[in-house]
């Protein structure tokens, strides 16, 4: 049995989250969605694009675990690279982004109605 690439076991993975749906990105490569909300996407097997607060965005690169976007460094976004043999790292930054938009979502649900 043929082992999958690496892109395709973070993709695999990210989409088994409830509610995420995956769709080509306009930029190349496969961007995930909890809703309307961008979580992040891929390039191929090479590097992951994600989108957070520039205070997380600072953190997860003074922590190595990102660098600054690859076309916009001084936006929020950050790429990491997908390393062939340990996708862990990526799939981590995923969730996180995941475990945000969820709880925005469960904010604006239980939000009292302002109309």
């Amino acid at each position: 049995m043929i082992a999958a690439r690496p892109g395709e076991r973070v993709a695999a993975q990210v989409e088994s989250w409830p509610g995420v749906s995956s769709a080509p990105h306009r930029f190349g490569g496969l961007e995930f969605r909890l809703g309307r909300r961008e979580l992040g996407h891929i390039h191929g097997d090479r590097f992951a694009d994600l989108p957070f607060p520039r205070r997380i965005r600072d953190e997860l690169i003074a922590a190595r675990r990102a660098r600054p976007h690859h076309v916009l460094p001084d936006s929020g976004w950050v790429t990491a690279s997908i390393d062939p043999d340990d996708v862990e790292p990526v799939i981590e930054l995923f969730r996180l982004a995941y475990e945000r938009a969820a709880a925005a979502a469960a904010r604006r649900t239980s939000a009292p109605n302002r109309s």
